[in-house]
C-alpha cells in the first residue's frame, strides 16, 4: 500500500536555488530540472568537487553560483532547497524567509514527491550499519526497496522510481531532520543518543530535539522502533504517536525484539519467535548486535520471513569504515572505524577488544566528553595514538590513563601504532572526532588508512621474504 501526499510540489517554470552541490543537492537540482524547473545551485565553494557532477549539471541547464551566496539568488527564488549541510540560519537563508520564500530541507523536499512508504532510521551511532542491513533484509524478502537518504543515493535520486509498493529505508542524521515539516515515516528507528554535532546544534538539547521529530507526524497506525537500554531514546519516542516496539541487547523486552537463548527473537504476549540465530551475525563488535537486533524488529513488522533475515544477515559483513577488518601482519590486527566521528561510537569501538589496544584518536573536535574513554582505555589499551586539531584535547583528556604519542600524519600513526601493537595487538581508527581537518570526510579518512596499513603489510612481507632469501 501506497500513500498520497496533499503537500506534492508543482515546480514546473518556478525559479529554484538549491543550496549545497554535494550529493543530496546535485540530486535535487536533477530532479527539478527534469519536472521543468528553472534551477540554480549555489555553494561556497570555487569548484565542486565532482567535475563530472558539474559539468552534467550545466549541460542540463543548471545554473552554477560558485564561491559563494548571492542574496538576490535566494530572496528571488520561488522555493529554496536546502542540502544538509547547509547551515539553515545562514544570513541568506533567513533573508529568504523573511522574503516569504519557501525553505525545504532536501529530505523534505524530496518526500512531498515520493509515493512509497518510508522507513526511516536515526541515532547518534550505528544509522548506516542498520540502514544497509535493513534494506538487505527486505530485498531477500522480495519487496521493492530503496537503500539511501545520508548514506547512499539521496531521497531525491529515489523518486523516479517510487511507486506505491516502494519501501524507502531511508538514513537520516539531525542535520536533515531538523528541517522536516510534513515528513512521515511508516516506520521510524532511533538506534541511540549521545552527545554530537556540537559544532551545529547550539546544545545537546538542540540536537536531541533535532532527532526526536523523526516521531513528530507519525500516528495510530505507524511504528517506532526503540533501543529501551537508551533512556533518551525512551523519553523522545513517547512524545509520539505511533506504536511502540523496542529492541534490547540485554534486557527480555517485549512486545519487540530481544536476545534469547542464542537468537534474536520476537517476543509478544502470544509467545517466542525466532528470528535470526546469532551464529549468523559476523559483525565485530557486541554494540553492533543492536544494528542487527533494529533491523529484524523493521524486518518483523514489514512480513519479512526468518528465512529472509538470517540469509541477509550470514551474508552481511558489514559497512566499509564501520568496525572493518582490515588486515593482519606479524600478529597485529587492522580495523578501520574511521565513522566513529563522536566519543560514544569511539567508547563502543574501543569496548569491541580486550586487551592489547592501540587507538588512533583525533580529527576536528565536535564535542563530548573524551575523558570517558579513560576508563576503558585503562582497561584495554598499552597506549594511543593522537592525530589532528584535537591533539591536544587527547592528550589532556587522557594523561595519567595511557601513554599517548602524537603523529603528525596519519601514515606516522599507523607506523607507530603498528610498533607499540606488536604482537598481537590491535591498531583500532577510531578518531572520536571528524575529519574535517585533515581529509575530504571520514571515508577519505578510513580509504587513507587502509592505504596506510597496506603499505605497512607490504613491507612487511618484504622483510620477511628478504629474510627467508637471506637464510
Amino acid at each position: 500500500m501506497g500513500r498520497s501526499n496533499p503537500h506534492v510540489l508543482d515546480v514546473e517554470g518556478r525559479r529554484v536555488t538549491v543550496a549545497g552541490a554535494a550529493r543530496s543537492g546535485i540530486a535535487a537540482a536533477e530532479f527539478l530540472v527534469r519536472r521543468g524547473a528553472r534551477v540554480t545551485v549555489s555553494d561556497l565553494r570555487a569548484d565542486l568537487a565532482d567535475e563530472a557532477a558539474s559539468e552534467r549539471l550545466r549541460s542540463l541547464g543548471v545554473e552554477l553560483e560558485l564561491g559563494g551566496h548571492r542574496p538576490e539568488t535566494f530572496a528571488n527564488a520561488d522555493l529554496v532547497v536546502l542540502s544538509p549541510g547547509v547551515p539553515p540560519a545562514l544570513p541568506v537563508i533567513e533573508a529568504a524567509r523573511t522574503a516569504g520564500v519557501p525553505v525545504l530541507g532536501e529530505i523534505e523536499f524530496a518526500f512531498r514527491f515520493l509515493r512509497g512508504r518510508v522507513i526511516a532510521i536515526t541515532g547518534t551511532k550505528g544509522k548506516s550499519t542498520t540502514t544497509a542491513l535493513t534494506g538487505r533484509m527486505l530485498d531477500a524478502a522480495g519487496f521493492d526497496v530503496t537503500v539511501g537518504g545520508n548514506i547512499g543515493a539521496p531521497l531525491s535520486g529515489q523518486i523516479e522510481r517510487s511507486t506505491p509498493a516502494t519501501l524507502h529505508v531511508v538514513e537520516t542524521s539531525s542535520f536533515q531532520l531538523e528541517q522536516i515539516q510534513t515528513f512521515h515515516p511508516w516506520i521510524a528507528v532511533m538506534l541511540n543518543f549521545s552527545p554530537d554535532h556540537l559544532d551545529r546544534h547550539p546544545s545537546v538539547d538542540a540536537y536531541a530535539a533535532a532527532k526526536g521529530r523523526i516521531f513528530e507526524n507519525q500516528n495510530g497506525d505507524d511504528w517506532a522502533v526503540i533501543n529501551v537500554d537508551d533512556p533518551t531514546v525512551l523519553r523522545l519516542a513517547r512524545t509520539g504517536r505511533a506504536a511502540i516496539r523496542c529492541f534490547s541487547r540485554h534486557e527480555l523486552v517485549g512486545p519487540g525484539t530481544a536476545v534469547e537463548g542464542g537468537w534474536v527473537v520476537y517476543r509478544t504476549e502470544r509467545g517466542t519467535e525466532p528470528l535470526v540465530p546469532l551464529s549468523a551475525v559476523h559483525l565485530l563488535g557486541s554494540h553492533l548486535v543492536d544494528d542487527v537486533l533494529a533491523a529484524a524488529t523493521v524486518g518483523r513488522l514489514a512480513g519479512a520471513s526468518p528465512a529472509a533475515m538470517t540469509a541477509a544477515v550470514d551474508e552481511f559483513r558489514g559497512l566499509e569504515h564501520a568496525m572493518e577488518l582490515v588486515a593482519e601482519a606479524e600478529g597485529v590486527r587492522f580495523v578501520n572505524d574511521s565513522k566513529a566521528t563522536n566519543v560514544d561510537a569511539a567508547l563502543h569501538a574501543i569496548e569491541s577488544f580486550d586487551r592489547d589496544l592501540i587507538p588512533i584518536i583525533g580529527g576536528r573536535f565536535k564535542g563530548g566528553d573524551l575523558r570517558l574513554l579513560r576508563g576503558p582505555l585503562a582497561e584495554r589499551a598499552r597506549a594511543v595514538v593522537t592525530i589532528g586539531e584535537a591533539a591536544d584535547l587527547v592528550a589532556d583528556a587522557l594523561s595519567g590513563v595511557v601513554p599517548v604519542h602524537r603523529a603528525s600524519t596519519l601514515g606516522a600513526a599507523v607506523d607507530a601504532a603498528f610498533a607499540l601493537a606488536r604482537p598481537k595487538g590491535v591498531v583500532l581508527l577510531a578518531p572520536a572526532c571528524a575529519s574535517f581537518d585533515m581529509f575530504r570526510d571520514y571515508a577519505e579518512r578510513g580509504q587513507q588508512f587502509k592505504a596506510e596499513v597496506a603499505r605497512v603489510v607490504g613491507r612487511t612481507n618484504d622483510e620477511e621474504r628478504h629474510g627467508r632469501r637471506q637464510e
